[in-house]
């Protein structure tokens, strides 16, 4: 296998374990009726083992580059002693925020698009 076909696999299972390591974390903390500050760091030490495995890799892209800050924070909270609604809350917020970034690169309004105005 070539070089750079190398890097991109690698890349792209980090990214992958990456993703999975976050929704695995914000879906538990959605369905949990009442979850603890000692449950969150068990459930972060279980999710994290799978990505430990894996080599980190530099990712360019803005998009990734905030999936990689959000693991980041999630990682923090689990070494800080905030308040579990806090941490809810915020990771709620920054997935919130990063689902919308992506989402807005990827639609387009109708009203911005140059043949909306042809039945006129």
């Amino acid at each position: 296998m070539s070089v750079s076909k190398e890097e991109n696999s690698k890349r792209l299972r980090y990214i992958r374990l990456l993703g999975r390591f976050i929704s695995g974390i914000i879906a538990w903390l959605s369905k949990a009726e009442h979850p603890t500050k000692e449950q969150y760091d068990q459930k972060v030490d279980m999710n994290f083992r799978f990505l430990e495995k894996n080599e980190a890799v530099k990712l360019y892209k803005d998009e990734y580059m905030e999936l990689e800050a959000l693991g980041q924070k999630i990682l923090d909270f689990r070494a800080s002693d905030e308040e579990i609604e806090t941490i809810k809350e915020e990771l709620f917020y920054a997935q919130n925020q990063l689902e919308k970034r992506v989402n807005a690169r990827r639609y387009k309004k109708s009203k911005h698009d140059n043949h909306a105005s042809d039945g006129w």
